[in-house]
């Protein structure tokens, strides 16, 4: 028994050494710089994991100080952890639903609470007395990173009592890829089921409870991951849009013909061999006075203090111009009629993006819907899918909640129905 444990914790002070040095490869900030304050409420560390592509993907991984009165051990082991040596390379410690890393230099005083007193990479994982907890992997927006929107998201669902992991998709924010931001659907489909693949393997996480959500472009993607892998058990939707279909048709299908598309493809084929690294730019800026509402929404978020952010795309010099070509002849929603387990569609009343929602919902359901061209079965489980429209919000309000003035000021208008969300993904990763 002693040397099964041995060979364990031998095994997870590898994987967390190669973490820290995977880390540092990248170059990884450590400091928060996210567009929110750090909730009192949840404990927060820097992950890393690997798609099946073999690209590093980024993360920031969230978990509940509290849950149900259930205090957490905060660094230390429980009363049945083995006595453990200190010194350099030390191996060990498991203890409850504790796992205590400690690598190099790290020392370990041993008993029955022990601790990580010293040591330069040790690697400290606490987790919640008797309990594995409801897991949920966030992503999106598109072009953003992972200190934005996503990271909102994930960071209030761990104050109610989830594990989440927000991360940057491949060749974006801090993740790993050459040429940077470039999106494909195949690769971003597989960044979801990779930080599945990580959560289910984390000590405090139940994997027979893990959720997602994909906020705007990563709303289409999650559900193109919900129809793949039957582990994801509730998938939200917010504020959604089918990259594929707005890459292939335009916005609001505007574009919806042989003529135009030819003229996309014969622009983007000229481009490869002009100029493949260059950039297509982020949110418009300086921004027009005649821009479309929706854009002027886009700048509020992207540009100004609002959700700006130096590593994301959308706040500066967008997508190379080729970088998401793949999407234009891509439909990625085909088998979301299939899709087995609970759907949250949410959208919001004033949003310009709503009919790529609406239309997703009910192909998913229905097997038809006004926009897509194929007819299919109905889904065999409609019961636990669900469209809900978020009274008076737009397509931004949902990315941070909005605000009654611009950039950011005024009063915080919360159109982010966490408490929906909340009930939502309690009710099926249960």
């Amino acid at each position: 028994m002693k040397n099964a444990v041995l060979s364990a914790a031998a095994a997870l002070m590898l994987l967390s050494c190669n973490q820290n040095q995977i880390m540092n490869t990248l170059n990884l900030i450590q400091e928060w710089d996210k567009t929110f304050p750090l909730s009192e409420s949840v404990n927060h560390r820097k992950v890393t994991f690997d798609n099946q592509f073999g690209l590093t993907l980024v993360a920031d991984l969230y978990w509940p100080k509290e849950i149900a009165g259930q205090a957490e051990i905060a660094g230390q082991a429980g009363n049945d952890v083995p006595p453990v040596a200190s010194g350099n390379d030390v191996l060990v410690a498991s203890g409850n639903d504790v796992l205590v890393t400690p690598c190099n230099d790290a020392t370990v005083t041993s008993g029955n609470d022990a601790t990580v007193t010293s040591g330069n990479d040790a690697l400290v994982t606490p987790g919640l007395t008797g309990r594995l907890l409801p897991a949920i992997a966030v992503s999106g927006t598109f072009g953003a990173v992972k200190e934005q929107s996503s990271g909102l998201y994930a960071m209030r669902l761990a104050e109610r009592g989830f594990v989440t992991l927000a991360f940057d998709p491949s060749y974006t924010g801090e993740s790993s890829g050459q040429p940077r931001r470039t999106a494909s659907p195949d690769i971003n489909t597989e960044d979801f089921l990779a930080a599945v693949d990580f959560l289910s393997k984390q000590e405090n996480v139940d994997a027979e409870r893990i959720g997602i959500i994909g906020i705007c472009g990563w709303g289409g993607i999650a559900l193109n991951a919900a129809a793949a892998d039957t582990r994801i058990k509730a998938t939200l939707v917010s504020t959604m849009y089918d990259m594929t279909r707005n890459s292939g048709n335009g916005y609001f299908d505007s574009a919806d013909n042989e003529q135009a598309r030819h003229a996309m493809r014969e622009a983007l084929s000229s481009q490869r061999l002009q100029d493949p690294s260059a950039m297509l730019g982020g949110v418009v800026n300086p921004l027009p006075e005649d821009a479309p509402q929706f854009v002027k929404d886009y700048y509020d978020y992207y540009i100004t203090p609002r959700g700006y952010h130096p590593r994301s795309g959308n706040s500066n010099d967008g997508w190379r111009t080729i970088g998401i070509q793949a999407y234009n002849n891509a439909r990625f929603l085909y088998y979301i009629n299939e899709i087995r387990s609970a759907v949250l569609v949410l959208h919001g009343e004033n949003a310009h993006s709503r009919y790529m929602g609406e239309a997703a919902f009910h192909y998913m359901v229905d097997g038809k819907a006004e926009g897509y061209t194929n007819v299919v079965k109905p889904n065999p489980v409609p019961e636990n899918k669900e469209l809900y429209i978020v009274p008076g919000a737009s397509h931004c309000d949902l990315y941070d909640g909005g605000w009654t003035g611009p950039e950011g000021t005024g009063e915080p208008k919360n159109l982010i129905p966490f408490d929906k969300i909340e009930t939502f993904f309690k009710t099926y990763l249960k």
